[in-house]
């Protein structure tokens, strides 16, 4: 296996007039990103991917936060990016991360929006008791891993604190309740082996939102996290295409 240049550090890449806001899922790392970063950068892009609240450092840290604080990371981030006096932004996020890009372009102007594996129904039903759990257990161990090939590019915590996950499906109602905001151009990701998410997920945003402009589109072969999974060529070079034809 090759060697990865992995770290949970934000980064950012000077381009052109285009910038693209990546945002990182729960518990993850904007080293989820990095290869997707990478690519835009070498297209001529303006790349920037915060590191939300509480995230990359530890689960206590991350305890302390919640959904209000990640949201507010994203805020920051956006401030940032506008600053760089650009004439076209564009936000993608993977997971939580495209829970908070649809938020995003529900409430500030952006160009375009790229949900990646965004949560509307998480499978483990139990997401919908960690308010109530959280009261008697703090962390959920992680004891599930990825295949090497994915695991090389992620920074994960040992364990979750279950007060986080209630406030995962918090910012998950407060997303659907925004999704009739969303009018701007929608590339809507969803992978076919998703372990985390169920699939129809990605067509109660497609149906919900209310752009004109909107895709799902499939990747059948990917699990959840598929920025660095099997297909993230082809996954870079279609978002690419969406975003060079709505910048023409």
């Amino acid at each position: 296996m090759k060697t990865v240049q992995r770290s949970p550090e934000p980064f950012f890449y000077p381009g052109g007039k285009t910038g693209i806001l990546l945002l990182h899922g729960f518990t993850g790392t904007p080293s989820e990103l990095r290869p997707m970063g990478q690519y835009f950068k070498d297209q001529g892009y303006t790349v920037f991917a915060p590191l939300l609240a509480g995230h990359g450092t530890s689960p206590e840290e991350m305890e302390q936060t919640t959904w209000r604080d990640w949201w507010q990371s994203v805020l920051d981030a956006y401030d940032k990016l506008r600053a760089e006096k650009l004439e076209r932004l564009y936000v993608a996020g993977l997971s939580m991360g495209g829970c908070l890009s649809l938020a995003l372009a529900a409430q500030r102007p952006v160009d375009g929006v790229i949900p990646m594996c965004a949560p509307i129904y998480i499978r483990d039903r139990r997401a919908l008791l960690a308010n109530v759990l959280s009261l008697f257990i703090r962390y959920k161990k992680r004891t599930t891993h990825r295949d090497p090939e994915i695991e090389a590019y992620l920074c994960p915590y040992d364990r979750t604190p279950i007060k986080c996950v209630a406030e995962l499906t918090r910012l998950i109602r407060h997303v659907k309740g925004l999704l009739a905001e969303v009018k701007v151009p929608a590339l809507i990701i969803q992978a076919g082996k998703d372990e985390l998410i169920l699939e129809k997920s990605a067509d109660y945003i497609y149906e919900n939102i209310s752009s004109t402009d909107k895709k799902v589109s499939w990747y059948e072969k990917s699990t959840h996290i598929i920025t660095v999974d099997r297909e993230r060529k082809e996954l870079f070079k279609e978002i690419e295409q969406f975003i060079r034809e709505r910048s023409s």
